[in-house]
């Protein structure tokens, strides 16, 4: 994709996208409503015709070609398989379209009923499967004509949580043995750090961050994609020497080499945040006053005001099983530690 550029009246859908995928590569294209990433899968199946830029596959330009004679499948958020048809027939309706032998197409859609989890069910009709049978089986009418490209639009947000985790462990398998480039649209981060080989953060058209899920997680490239990908702490200080900030009252070592009396951001994860003891007072250490305690299941997070210092609330997040003896309360005082390995500077704003 090169320079590609999409307006909706005075909206700016996309704004000069450049990207490109690798071949059998899981690209993930995240972001909030409205950020462009479905315009931009759409796009690239030709539901919609960008304004400028280019978009070559294969070294292909298929910048203007309709979207019958563009080489890929795609699966959308509502299934959008045909009521009245079986399942079988579903499968095999873009086998049809091409003409295919009626005993070659049977045995590939036996082939990706078997692929998908679902042999023996083409003579069912889609009313009788639940929603992720039938999301299954969208995506085994996709792969049918062994298409070089998959897109799939929000494939899973129909779902209820427990088969959203369990079908998209099952696509990301599937898409792996079957090697088949794929661009996912999702807007929810979780399914985006478990399934991509790399992410692609959107806002406002514009492709904010670009990189594989640790990275995307632990080095964001701006606050916008640090605030969007997971819970953080944006942490402001001045460099006191080359080793050591002041946060507003709390002197903190960082790995980085800095410049001193110049100005930082930090961005610190929940969970990077330790637990100590009372008296055990290490270097990057605080006593920190617990203003909230969410319990969430298998960890608790919890709201800080560290001590002595004017920085706004941290927020940190525990195991719930390493809190089990020794229960959190608020308006009570902790000490946590903030490791100088996980404070690293974020790139200043371009």
């Amino acid at each position: 994709m090169q320079g590609l550029r999409k307006q909706f009246g005075a909206f700016v859908a996309l704004d000069d996208v450049d990207l490109g995928v690798e071949r059998g590569e899981f690209l993930v294209l995240l972001g909030p409503s409205g950020c462009g990433k479905t315009t931009l899968l759409r796009t690239l199946a030709g539901l919609e015709r960008q304004d400028a830029g280019r978009i070559l596959q294969e070294g292909r330009d298929i910048s203007r070609l309709p979207p019958a004679a563009r080489d890929y499948g795609i699966v959308f958020q509502s299934y959008a398989l045909f009521p009245n048809l079986n399942v079988g027939q579903n499968v095999a309706y873009g086998l049809n379209s091409r003409r295919a032998g009626r005993e070659a197409f049977r045995q590939r859609v036996d082939e990706m009923l078997l692929l998908v989890g679902l042999p023996g069910s083409e003579n069912k009709y889609p009313a009788q499967l639940s929603g992720g049978q039938q999301q299954r089986i969208a995506l085994a009418r996709a792969l049918a004509t062994r298409p070089g490209l998959l897109l799939l639009d929000e494939p899973l947000s129909a779902l209820d949580a427990i088969e959203r985790v369990r079908l998209r462990t099952e696509i990301r398998k599937l898409q792996q043995a079957v090697g088949v480039t794929t661009l996912m649209v999702t807007h929810d981060q979780e399914e985006a750090l478990s399934m991509a080989d790399r992410i692609v953060v959107m806002q406002s058209g514009r492709i904010q961050q670009t990189g594989a899920p640790q990275d995307i997680y632990h080095q964001p490239s701006n606050p916008f994609v640090a605030d969007f990908i997971g819970r953080g702490n944006l942490i402001e200080a001045t460099a006191i020497d080359a080793g050591h900030v002041d946060c507003q009252g709390l002197r903190l070592r960082c790995q980085a080499t800095l410049q001193p009396g110049r100005r930082y951001r930090f961005y610190l994860r929940p969970e990077a945040i330790s637990l100590l003891d009372v008296l055990d007072a290490v270097e990057n250490s605080t006593l920190a006053t617990v203003e909230r305690c969410e319990f969430l299941g298998a960890y608790s997070l919890v709201t800080l005001s560290p001590l002595g210092a004017k920085v706004p609330p941290l927020q940190a997040q525990f195991a719930s099983n390493y809190l089990a003896g020794r229960p959190i309360r608020v308006g009570s005082q902790i000490r946590i530690g903030l490791p100088a390995e996980r404070l690293q500077p974020m790139p200043e704003p371009s």
